[in-house]
Formats: C-alpha cells, sequence, structure tokens
C-alpha cells in the first residue's frame, strides 16, 4: 500500500494588526512562539514557525499586521511582510469577523487582497478568523461573499482563540505546498534563533506592563547572550539587554520609581525566559535613550529592520 503523499512549503500569514495572525500560528505549532498581547502592531519582524505532521510540512511566516505608515519603523513592517510574501508558495488572508452591523470590514478586505495578495501571484486561501464572535448564519453568509468577490481557491471560517476549524486549514493548505520532502528535522519549530525569541519576550512584558505610548516607542536589542559552561550546569546563563526608548521621560516610565517597573519587568521576562530555554538565567536590563530611532534608517537597520 502506497503511503500517502508529503507536502512541504512556505506559506505566508498577512492581515491588519490584530487580525489573529500571531494566535493562530501559536495554535498551529501548539506551541507560544510568537508574542502576543491585546495592543495592536505586537508582531513587528517576521516570525518563522514550522508546523510538522505524518503528511507536511507548513513553514509559516508571521508577518506584520498591515497599516498605513506613520514612520520609518512601520515603513520597514512593510517591507518585510512585502518580502515574506515573494517568499511564499501560498498565502493564508486573515481576515476577522467583528460584532455588530458589519460582519468585517469590507474596505480594508478589498485593500488586502487588490494591494497586497493578488500582486504577489501566489494561491491563497482567506481564514475568516474569531468565528466564535458570530452566527453559523452570518459566518455562511460572509463565505459566500467572500468566495464570490475574492475567488481563492478557500475560505474557512475558523477560531485561532479556541482552535476551532484548525485541522481543517491544515487540510485546505497541503495540496497547495509544492515540494514532497521536508525542508528541516521534524523537532525543530523555528528557524530563529535563541536570542531573537528572548528578545520578543522581553519586548512582550513591556506591552503588557506599560500602557500608552511606551510599548511603540521601545525596541529590545540582545548586548550578550553567554550560555553557561557545560561543564558546570548550575552556572546561570548571563543575558545583557537593551531597553531603546527615544525620550528622558519613557526612561523614567520604564525604571519607575527607584526601580520598581523595571525590576518587575525583569522578573516576568527572566521567569519565562528559563522556561523558553530550560535553564536558569540572569537578566540584566538596562535603558537607552535614542531619540527617534523609529524615524532612523540607520537605526532601524542596526535593530533589523
Amino acid at each position: 500500500m502506497q503511503p500517502p503523499p508529503f507536502s512541504c512549503g512556505h506559506v505566508a500569514f498577512v492581515g491588519a494588526p490584530n487580525a489573529g495572525k500571531s494566535t493562530l500560528l501559536n495554535r498551529l505549532l501548539d506551541h507560544k512562539l510568537s508574542i502576543v498581547t491585546p495592543k495592536p502592531q505586537t508582531t513587528r519582524k517576521k516570525i518563522t514557525g514550522i508546523y510538522h505532521d505524518s503528511r507536511s510540512q507548513i513553514i509559516i511566516l508571521d508577518t506584520p499586521g498591515i497599516m498605513e505608515p506613520q514612520q520609518s519603523l512601520h515603513e520597514s513592517m512593510l517591507e518585510i511582510t512585502r518580502r515574506s510574501l515573494r517568499e511564499s508558495d501560498v498565502i493564508v488572508a486573515l481576515i476577522p469577523f467583528r460584532k455588530g452591523d458589519e460582519p468585517f470590514d469590507r474596505q480594508f478586505a478589498s485593500e488586502l487582497i487588490d494591494e497586497w495578495v493578488r500582486p504577489a501571484g501566489k494561491p491563497f486561501v482567506i481564514a475568516l478568523n474569531k468565528a466564535d464572535l458570530v452566527t453559523e448564519e452570518s459566518v455562511r453568509e460572509v463565505q459566500a461573499e467572500i468566495m464570490s468577490a475574492y475567488k481563492p481557491v478557500a475560505t474557512l471560517a475558523l477560531s485561532a482563540l479556541t482552535g476551532g476549524n484548525i485541522p481543517e486549514l491544515v487540510e485546505l493548505l497541503r495540496p497547495l505546498l509544492p515540494l514532497d520532502e521536508p525542508l528541516w528535522p521534524d523537532d525543530i519549530l523555528s528557524t530563529e534563533p535563541e536570542r531573537f525569541f528572548v528578545g520578543e519576550i522581553i519586548r512582550e512584558k513591556i506591552f503588557l506592563q506599560y500602557g500608552r505610548e511606551i510599548p511603540y516607542s521601545t525596541e529590545v536589542v540582545i548586548d550578550e547572550f553567554k550560555e553557561q559552561h557545560e561543564n558546570d550546569p548550575t552556572r546561570k546563563e548571563l543575558i545583557r539587554c537593551s531597553v531603546i526608548v527615544e525620550r528622558n521621560s519613557q526612561k523614567q516610565i520604564i525604571v519607575g520609581q527607584k526601580g520598581s517597573a523595571i525590576k518587575k519587568l525583569g522578573q516576568a521576562a527572566r521567569k519565562e525566559i528559563e522556561e523558553l530555554l530550560d535553564r536558569p538565567v540572569y537578566l540584566e536590563i538596562f535603558v537607552k535613550i535614542r531619540p527617534d530611532w523609529r524615524k532612523k534608517k540607520n537605526l532601524l537597520k542596526s535593530y533589523g529592520y
């Protein structure tokens, strides 16, 4: 008896900020790879996650949300999304349902498909996320409208939050993938290095701990990542990082009264970093002021944008 055919390829997730791309990636991998917060524009860089099963390997490119750029940082984020679309074999366009009279944002959906997805020239699937927010009747009506208006390969209503219809998404993508052998070993969840995820964890804690403009005005740079000596497993790993801000007033907020806020930030980040690395770490966080870093292309390049 012939074994079922194997499929492998790159799939880009694209959509608006807060469409649920990162939540969907984490749900597919059954692992928290991409940071998720209630605030929009949490994802700034492409995150590669690798889904494995006995019949497929899906290399997922989780991209920054598409929005109107306000500064050089946003332009760099949008270029990351464009590059991911070029690298992909298949595109999953996420369009979230919403409560109210309009079940989804029709204007943005048209811009997403006409200006971003179709020009890439790749087969695409439209995933209607947050299906748990609307009725089954609404789901059927919107699916019919989406198929008629945009002619995707398929459309699927799902919930990244609850896990509804996630296996069905894999079944839709599998026949669209071009390769018949895996590109990566099946014990690898991502191609990004550990230090990348350490920086992302710290950035997530900033998004969760601080309000207003602070999360958007900060960047995290890993200055030193010194692994523990293999002959002494009791030694802690040393991680030194810089939180970049634009103004002294922001630095004061990050640090807090007598250092209370930065201490809380360090404790929350260290706990999750140790879970990620499965070893103890010594985490040092410094705050540095780089005026208008989000507008300076040379600084953005040095931060990996």
